[in-house]
């Protein structure tokens, strides 16, 4: 991948595209997104305080995390490379009255435009769609000012994840469109803390997200073994 080449795999770019239109479904395709946002939307909000924030939320797609944290007071920036959800995200902000700086654009282009810019960069279950994940996190570390606070969530490539995220969400329980996840490519979290640490940031925080597609809840657990978050931090500037 080159210096200027944004890093993006086009066949995961068509499948998000053609899944557009069913993006604010709650019922549709996409339902565990919904099923997940609250949880998400929570942990960010108890971290960082989201009334007042600027974020950048990375691999926006049809905008659900990024017109909720809005709701709450941030200034969002919300960042894809798939026309066809960002323009589902602008729509659904219009019709509810929520404003928001929807822009197709990657995350390394957001990063020379504006870097050290943002209090906060949400990045949810996108590194397990890309072809350079480090690289990802490295353009999300650059547009953190100092103190500010990189959130993630992603897959743990373990046993476990292949059997809930894959075979079962995926071909068994119908969660997700066939073919959704490559397994190789999900992120174990020692790997992920080294591209953190590697980018200059700080881990704070590791947890995992247990889901019930039954009840359709979602629930913070100590096990990574699928599903996780992380928190990280650009330490300050030395006074």
């Amino acid at each position: 991948m080159s210096a200027t080449a944004p890093n993006a795999d086009p066949l995961e770019l068509a499948r998000f595209e053609a899944l557009a239109r069913h993006w604010w479904d709650p019922s549709g395709e996409l339902r565990a997104l919904h099923d997940l946002n609250p949880l998400r939307l929570a942990w960010v909000e108890e971290r960082l305080g989201l009334a007042g924030k600027r974020v950048a939320d990375v691999g926006c797609g049809g905008g659900i995390l990024a017109e909720a944290m809005a709701r709450r007071g941030a200034h969002v920036v919300g960042i894809d490379l798939s026309a066809g959800p960002l323009e589902v995200a602008r729509r659904h902000a219009e019709e509810a009255g929520v404003s928001l700086d929807y822009r197709l654009l990657s995350a390394e282009a957001l990063a020379r435009e504006e870097p050290g810019s943002f209090d906060a960069v949400t990045c949810m279950e996108l590194l397990e769609h890309v072809p350079d994940p480090a690289a990802m996190v490295r353009s999300c570390a650059s547009l953190l000012r100092p103190g500010g606070q990189l959130f993630l969530a992603t897959l743990n490539r373990s046993p476990a994840a292949y059997l809930f995220a894959v075979l079962g969400a995926e071909y068994v329980l119908g969660l997700l469109p066939r073919g959704t996840h490559d397994y190789s490519r999900f992120v174990r979290p020692a790997e992920l803390t080294r591209w953190l640490r590697a980018s200059g940031l700080e881990p704070l925080a590791l947890t995992g997200v247990r889901y019930n597609p039954f009840t359709r809840t979602a629930s913070l657990t100590p096990s990574l073994d699928v599903n996780y978050l992380a928190q990280a931090r650009r330490p300050e500037d030395p006074a």
